[in-house]
Parts: C-alpha cells; sequence; structure tokens
C-alpha cells in the first residue's frame, strides 16, 4: 500500500527545483537526500524519483529530484502525488502515534457506539490535526485532540469521539 507523503505545487527557479505541500509527520526523513519517493502522475503513470536536496521555503520543501534537472521537466510534475510504500515505514514507536494512512478507513463512532461515518483522511493544518471524517456524504472536520478523540483502536477499526455540542452539525 502506498501512502502519500506530498504533493508537487509548482516548479521553482530555472534549474528543476520543486515546491512541495508536505503530508507527512516526518519530512525530514521521507525528504533526506538519497530518499526515493514514488510520483503518481495526473495522466496516471508512475516514476521513482531520489531526494538531491531539500529546505524549506514559505511553509513548503523545495526539493531537488536527481531526475529533474531542468525547470521544462519540473513542470510536467506539476501535481503530482509523492508516495512511499507502507511497509518501508518503520513503526512509530509510540501508541499514542499513528500514521495517516492507519487512521484513513477507520468508523467514527461515539462513546455509545452510535457510527456516525468514517475517517477520509487526516488534515494537517497550521492549527494541528484534523480528522476528515466523512458523515452521511458530507464532510466534517474533527479537531485530532484527546479532549474529542480519546480513543484510537486500530485493531478495532474505530476511533471514539466525544465531540463538544455542535461540532458535527
Amino acid at each position: 500500500m502506498d501512502v502519500v507523503v506530498g504533493r508537487i505545487a509548482k516548479a521553482h527557479g530555472i534549474r528543476g527545483e520543486l515546491a512541495v505541500d508536505v503530508r507527512t509527520d516526518a519530512p525530514q526523513e521521507r525528504f533526506a537526500i538519497g530518499a526515493v519517493v514514488a510520483t503518481k502522475l495526473r495522466d496516471g503513470s508512475e516514476r521513482e524519483l531520489t531526494v538531491a536536496a531539500a529546505r524549506e521555503h514559505s511553509g513548503r520543501l523545495l526539493v531537488r529530484f536527481e531526475q529533474v534537472l531542468t525547470r521544462d521537466v519540473a513542470e510536467t510534475l506539476r501535481g503530482a502525488l509523492l508516495t512511499v510504500d507502507t511497509g518501508a515505514l518503520p513503526p512509530t514507536g509510540d501508541p499514542e502515534e499513528f500514521y495517516d494512512h492507519e487512521l484513513a478507513g477507520l468508523r467514527a463512532e461515539l462513546a455509545d457506539g452510535t457510527v456516525l461515518g468514517t475517517v477520509a483522511e487526516v488534515v494537517h493544518s497550521p492549527a494541528g490535526e484534523l480528522l476528515e471524517l466523512d458523515v452521511d456524504g458530507r464532510e466534517v472536520l474533527v479537531p485530532f485532540v484527546r479532549a474529542i478523540v480519546p480513543t484510537v483502536d486500530l485493531a478495532g477499526g474505530r476511533v471514539v469521539l466525544e465531540p463538544p455540542e455542535g461540532l458535527l452539525e
């Protein structure tokens, strides 16, 4: 299974550098020099890229890949998703930490067992992580904090929510 670690926003400069919107909690590992990521292009094709350099810039990561040497090539990658195989990810080592892909698809329910919907994805915002829930076909964002999401049960395939009044409306 592949997990998205970034999305190429645009080309930056004339030497093939790319502005990447990071979608991982460990960009220093995923975009370390020599790291390999796969790209899923808009046309459905895939290719592997090797990180040659990475640096932070204006809330994004500027990444140079060994295989992308010019701005023209970089432009062809605009909008591509950058992925890694989940089998290559090390265990978090902390029972309170989760990879985004582990949470996506979990059943979201209240403490009394009432099923609300499913976790569609984890949204990383400047204010913190949010769980995007699919509740009867509508998107609901829930802060991913212990006070609201006290239980994450990966083995049971569920997250338990104790939302404050009005949050799910």
